[in-house]
């Protein structure tokens, strides 16, 4: 292309933010029940709130639709700008992270909804899956390791942010080549992304009010 690559880039970025705004629990509570889900539960626009709401199912779609919205971003629509401009000004994996964060931006500032969204944990993971193939599948056994002990989605979700920097740097050990700087030093402030969104959470945890999954908790059932 011979136009200019900053433009672009711009045009790009919204576009990922568009993405990430799809309102995905908004639209399933409204469609299944004529209702606002943030009006219901934990009053929040996410995967873990229609699990509670409205059941198993559309709680499963939801979450597969907010981490596609993660991974097409920072997978395909990335690669496609990369490779549309060689005189490129970004390296490939900063625009894979600015392309991923801004779809997990506009879900939990969605534009649709007057930037009332959920806390963009589903659709961090998709980005996260997008740019840490191998480190993810660890994260995600930390994650379900400890909503199996806890039974809070949050816990598990902070826990496994921490654990990814932690994997990624002992990649090198396990004979992987590791991810390159500009990713392991995003890796490092994921922690503090989700710590900032869950800061309502642990709030509650704090005042021991967190909403609990019990029915995960088989440990509890067996002990």
């Amino acid at each position: 292309m011979d136009n200019n690559p900053l433009l672009f880039f711009f045009i790009y970025l919204f576009i990922c933010y568009l993405i990430g705004s799809f309102p995905t629990s908004i639209l399933v509570s409204y469609f299944l029940q004529k209702i606002d889900i943030r009006e219901h539960g934990s009053h929040n626009a996410g995967a873990t709130n229609v699990f509670r709401v409205l059941g198993w199912k559309p709680g499963i779609f939801v979450i597969v639709v907010d981490v596609f919205k993660g991974w097409l971003p920072t997978y395909f629509v990335a690669d496609s700008f990369y490779n549309s401009f060689p005189e490129n000004i970004f390296e490939l994996g900063l625009i894979k992270i600015l392309f991923g964060f801004a779809a997990v931006l506009g879900h939990s500032y969605t534009i649709f909804a007057n930037f009332q969204g959920g806390k963009g944990v589903g659709t961090l993971l998709g980005m996260l899956i997008a740019l840490f193939p191998i480190a993810i599948p660890l994260c995600m056994l930390i994650f379900l390791f400890s909503l199996i002990i806890t039974g809070y989605v949050s816990v598990g979700s902070i826990l496994a942010s921490i654990f990814l920097p932690i994997s990624l740097l002992t990649l090198p050990l396990m004979g992987v080549t590791p991810p390159s700087l500009s990713l392991i030093i995003f890796s490092l402030l994921i922690p503090f992304f989700v710590i900032f969104t869950h800061r309502a959470n642990i709030s509650r945890l704090r005042a021991g009010n967190e909403n609990k999954f019990e029915k995960v908790m088989v440990f509890k059932k067996i002990f």
